[in-house]
């Protein structure tokens, strides 16, 4: 790769991560203005902003998976150890 595809990358890379911290701000602000709703309206009742909290956090899950690597995320090491692995034979 030449610098001008490296930077590409790399600001594309921490574009994701910013979009991914940008997400847990909305996740947790999206969760309180929820809870805050449901303590004026039924306080001590069911707790049903859970459902989106937890719909959020499981988003939130899979979005940190695809940011920050995972067993099915290809990465820079992997390529080199195949490219490894495939020289040897």
């Amino acid at each position: 790769m030449d610098d001008a595809e490296l930077r590409a990358l790399a600001t594309k890379r921490l574009k994701a991560r910013s979009d991914f911290y940008n997400y847990l701000l909305v996740w947790l602000g999206v969760s309180v203005v929820l809870t805050v709703i449901w303590f004026l309206t039924s306080p001590g009742g069911y707790f049903w902003p859970a459902w989106a909290i937890a719909g959020m956090g499981i988003a939130a899950v899979f979005q940190a998976i695809a940011v920050f690597g995972g067993a099915g995320v290809i990465t820079d090491s992997k390529i080199d150890a195949e490219v490894e692995r495939l020289k040897r034979g």
